[in-house]
């Protein structure tokens, strides 16, 4: 199979990923009553803590589409990081685009880290 055919299929199951997501964030934020209030309510037999747990499934699975994603284009991400950060004269060599791509993906994992850190160190029980 070709590059541009794995590309196209991950395209449309991103974009279904997305739809589905979108909706199923909709259902839990919008049809269903705000958390402790929706005890009780079903819509089609799931109750509002089933929704939010498909709803999070289907938020692993868009996150595992998106670093295939990223993968399929590795070369290119590190090349644009490279130009964009790098020397301006000349284009780095695979080596130093990888080194460039690598440490934009450290900065961007440690930013994610320090957000649920500063959520899992901030959080206050009931009273």
């Amino acid at each position: 199979m070709s590059k541009i055919i794995i590309n196209f299929w991950l395209d449309c199951l991103l974009l279904i990923l997305f739809m589905v997501l979108s909706w199923a964030s909709a259902v839990v934020q919008l049809v269903f009553p705000p958390g402790p209030l929706a005890d009780g309510y079903t819509i089609w037999k799931w109750n509002y803590v089933e929704w939010r747990q498909f709803q999070f499934v289907v938020l692993c699975l868009f996150a595992a589409a998106v670093i295939l994603h990223v993968m399929l284009h590795w070369a290119w991400i590190c090349g644009v990081i490279a130009m964009k950060i790098g020397p301006k004269k000349k284009m780095p060599d695979d080596g130093f685009r990888t080194i460039y791509g690598v440490a934009a993906l450290i900065v961007l994992l440690n930013l994610l880290g320090i957000g649920y850190a500063a959520a899992l160190l901030s959080i206050r029980g009931p009273g």
